[in-house]
């Protein structure tokens, strides 16, 4: 049996009240019966929150861990004002080589764009940080009327196929990626 990969869903906003809640959630139980990756969550909500509790907890510590533990990345982003969030900014900077040469997917929501320009500038930030952003996606616009009071989409075959597509590339390049990482360490390659 194959050994499964780490996936971590990274939530991309912090706001109270805030609808990453309901999308996040939707691709978490999607995800749940995943035979491929165990998945781990990395939320600025609970980090912020996690400072005054648990003393022990540093927070630059504990996202390091959290990176450097994933094989691959789902970012569940907003749109705000035509970019991402400044919470997802502040988690993604804390750490640098820890995500090289990993994946990222991306599902995203928004007004009418559904997040894809706050995708477009992720891939730019990611590519810094040299990982491999993947092409399909989700993208959610006007989210808020996608989804019941119970956060369950009105229509969740319309997006099956493209989770199924984005999460069967996510697998291989998860895959490819650490077995790469293995053969021949990122950081020697150039050194």
């Amino acid at each position: 049996m194959t050994e499964k990969l780490t996936l971590a869903v990274i939530y991309g906003s912090a706001r109270q009240g805030r609808f990453c809640d309901t999308v996040a959630s939707w691709l978490i139980r999607e995800l749940s019966a995943s035979s491929v990756f165990s998945l781990t969550i990395i939320d600025p909500v609970r980090l912020r929150t996690s400072r005054g509790v648990e003393k022990a907890i540093d927070p630059a510590e504990w996202m390091e861990r959290k990176v450097a533990e994933a094989d691959a990345f789902i970012v569940v982003t907003p749109e705000y004002n035509h970019g991402y969030p400044a919470a997802l900014k502040e988690l993604i900077d804390s750490v640098y080589e820890p995500w090289h040469a990993k994946p990222v997917a991306f599902v995203s929501y928004g007004g009418a764009s559904g997040g894809i320009r706050a995708v477009e500038q992720l891939r730019q930030v990611f590519g810094e940080l040299h990982t491999v952003t993947l092409r399909d996606g989700i993208a959610f616009p006007k989210a808020w009327s996608k989804f019941d009071a119970a956060g369950n989409l009105y229509k969740p075959d319309e997006l099956r196929a493209p989770l199924f597509l984005m999460m069967d590339r996510l697998t291989w390049w998860a895959r490819t990626l650490k077995s790469a990482r293995k053969t021949t360490p990122y950081n020697e390659i150039a050194a």
